[in-house]
């Protein structure tokens, strides 16, 4: 299987060499007629001899090759994007998608599981099997499976349609992003820019064969730092001008797919009777409809917007007093060099002195060492190997999908249990989409039923500052929070102890989903845990005392303002999914300066919506559409939760061991408030995010 169809092979270290586009469609078309002829035998059993075996057991694992498959095909397109893997994915794209709305819609499939799953012998499973039940009979519902056969035509047709234009969205986020680059030849107009961003826009200019010149693109780290301190003014424009273009111009432009997107979505929702796709998607998470969360987003803006004008007022007089100018509405390009302009001088503090003390490897090490420490677990790096071709491949490395990819493993330190294991890849390239994220390759199982563990296997992403030159890559502390954050969703996965893959790890409500990532953030701030990992890369040296109080000093500069834009962008995603018929067909930039009034400083020039780049909305049918915001419902969950940590002490063994047995482990397999309760015996509390945050 490995050799004739690589897609399909469930070799635990994955060949990535192998992984090429002629094998695609036969392995795709392979694993979806094995996944068809699994519900084919669902369907087959009689009625009166239905079990959980063959109904919901086979369904269960009936589908794992073509999500392996489909998987490693997605993952590659994210991470390794090529012309000729782009067309085979978009070729197999409508025949996946088809299958998998198919499953749902099947009335005769449906008809088997439902007369199992109202059958007496429920009652004799396990807690968690009965819950993986009622999970996917719920599924199956809010999939459409009790519509009449007209809506479940219906129904495909909108999913296959949302498959479709929600990759279109993503590829021209990413083909637009690349299609941007700066060459700058007068090096005065670098003033400003700290020497670790001239390095490396220097070393990425002689890497296209433009020696002596400096290139600017707009993956994050290059383009932040211009944003913050270029003193020229005019190059500040030109990329912020690219930048809030991204996917809005020509062939790109996704004014028109985020239009179609939502109204697919509005319509879905009333296929299955809920008055709007917020109601639809959150019926089963913490919110439990689009009101809710609406009322969450705007509680909490009303809470801080006193404090939002004012930091927006401050920042405004700051400009006006540093340059002579009146006091009013700054250019878009101005804020962030303002901003950290009025940081450096309020804190006497300056986020690059911090860089040499967070090299990549240095965090990681600290993060394995504090996770093990209080996770009871044992983390080792393992031996990568990149090959351009299968016919390279020699050895026992792990092979890996680049060669910055990193292949690491993770054991229990009390059995020695292989737990799972992981690739980490962290800087940025073309071929790469933006941002950081988590996925799982392969969800394991605890042992059971006689058999041993299958460990987990995942993998973590970013976009983080290259190595320039002999220097190590040293990174910002927010890039830092970002590794943490990204390796929290990673212990969720590979620390879980559930007997269903389905309800394993991040398998869980989507607005409890950022609470394991967010937790690990806190670790960031801690002198005790900070000690561990941030060294001077060449002395070894920990973050002197007076930087580490400059640090924590500036810690909520301007909270409110980083707390209004993340609600913004959760208000702007709640409305267009809770109120649509009142904004569709409309002029999208338009429609964004209403939803956002009072959500956004008012700037000189109108800014363009960033919904065009926005992949967490409109890269997937689902994706964080209507869910936006649970980032700031899972910090007020995590906020909350780490005050236990601060109690009983931040590397508290016991305390970190509650919550991989309260929280890391269970996954899905029980309500989610119930995990939170058992941790802090008691439901969450919005005050430790108020008072972390300075604003209360």
């Amino acid at each position: 299987m490995s050799q004739t169809h690589p897609f399909l092979a469930d070799d635990f270290q994955i060949r990535w060499s192998s992984l090429t586009p002629e094998h695609v469609a036969p392995d795709v078309t392979l694993a979806i007629s094995q996944a068809q002829a699994a519900l084919d035998a669902i369907k087959a059993v009689p009625e009166a001899e239905v079990s959980y075996d063959n109904t919901f057991g086979v369904l269960e694992q009936g589908t794992e090759a073509l999500e392996r498959a489909w998987g490693r095909l997605n993952h590659l397109d994210s991470v390794s994007n090529n012309e000729a893997q782009r067309a085979a994915l978009n070729k197999l794209l409508p025949a996946v998608s088809t299958f998998y709305s198919s499953i749902s819609l099947d009335g005769d499939l449906w008809k088997k599981l439902k007369a199992y799953a109202e059958s007496a012998d429920v009652k004799n499973l396990s807690p968690v099997h009965q819950r993986f039940v009622e999970e996917t009979c719920h599924d199956f519902v809010s999939s459409g499976a009790d519509l009449p056969e007209e809506g479940k035509k219906r129904m495909a047709e909108v999913s296959s349609e949302l498959a479709l234009l929600t990759q279109k969205f993503s590829e021209n986020v990413l083909d637009s992003t690349n299609a941007f680059e700066l060459y700058i030849t007068d090096e005065s107009r670098l003033s400003g820019l700290p020497e670790s961003a001239q390095s490396a826009a220097a070393e990425d200019a002689a890497a296209k064969g433009h020696e002596g010149e400096w290139r600017f693109t707009l993956q994050m780290p290059s383009l932040m730092p211009v944003l913050q301190h270029a003193d020229d003014d005019e190059l500040r424009r030109q990329v912020w001008s690219a930048s809030s273009k991204v996917a809005s111009e020509g062939e790109r432009d996704n004014t028109e797919l985020i239009w179609q997107i939502i109204k697919l979505r509005q319509e879905k929702a009333a296929l299955l009777g809920f008055a709007n796709f917020a109601d639809l998607t959150l019926q089963r998470r913490m919110a439990k409809d689009g009101a809710t969360a609406l009322g969450f987003v705007e509680d909490l803006h009303d809470r801080i917007e006193e404090a939002f004008s004012k930091e927006t007022a401050e920042l405004e007089a700051y400009k006006a007093e540093k340059t002579g100018e009146p006091a009013g509405a700054m250019q878009p390009w101005e804020v962030s060099y303002w901003a950290e302009k009025q940081r450096q001088e309020r804190y006497d503090f300056d986020d690059e002195v911090l860089r040499p003390y967070f090299s990549v490897k240095n965090v990681m090490d600290g993060m394995f060492a504090i996770s093990s420490k209080i996770f009871g677990i044992e983390i080792l790096e393992k031996e990568a190997a990149y090959y351009e071709s299968s016919s390279e491949v020699s050895g026992d490395a792990a092979e890996v999908w680049h060669p910055e990819c990193k292949f690491y493993e993770i054991y229990d330190a009390g059995n020695k249990e292989h737990l799972g294991s992981f690739y980490a890849d962290w800087h940025p390239r073309e071929s790469k989409r933006g941002g950081a994220w988590m996925n799982c390759l392969e969800a394991g199982l605890p042992p059971m039923d006689g058999q041993s563990r299958q460990p987990h296997l995942g993998l973590i992403i970013g976009n983080m500052t290259k190595p320039v030159g002999d220097k190590p890559a040293l990174l910002t502390h927010r890039e830092v929070e970002t590794i943490f954050h990204e390796f929290g969703h990673l212990l969720h996965q590979l620390l879980s102890d559930v007997p269903v893959k389905s309800l394993s790890g991040t398998n869980v409500p989507w607005d409890f989903v950022e609470l394991p990532s967010q937790i690990m953030e806190n670790f960031c701030w801690d002198r005790e845990s900070l000690d561990l990992f941030a060294r001077h890369y060449e002395t070894n040296e920990v973050i002197p005392e007076e930087l580490f109080k400059k640090l924590l000093a500036a810690r909520n500069y301007m909270s409110a303002t980083t707390c209004m834009r993340q609600l913004a962008f959760g208000k702007l995603d709640l409305e267009l999914h809770v109120n649509t018929p009142q904004y569709l067909g409309r002029d999208l930039d338009e429609v964004d300066r209403e939803i956002l009034d009072g959500y956004r400083a008012e700037l000189a020039t109108p800014t363009p919506s960033r919904a065009r780049s926005f992949n967490h909305l409109f890269s997937s049918p689902t994706g964080y559409a209507a869910g936006y915001y649970s980032y700031k419902w899972a910090e007020v969950l995590d906020a909350d939760a780490f005050t236990r940590f601060q109690k009983e002490g931040v590397m508290n063994e016991s305390t970190g061991r509650a919550f991989r047995d309260s929280v890391l482990s269970r996954g899905n397999s029980r309500p989610v408030d119930e995990s939170f309760r058992e941790f802090m015996g008691r439901d969450p509390d919005l005050t430790a995010l108020m008072v972390r945050s300075g604003l209360a």
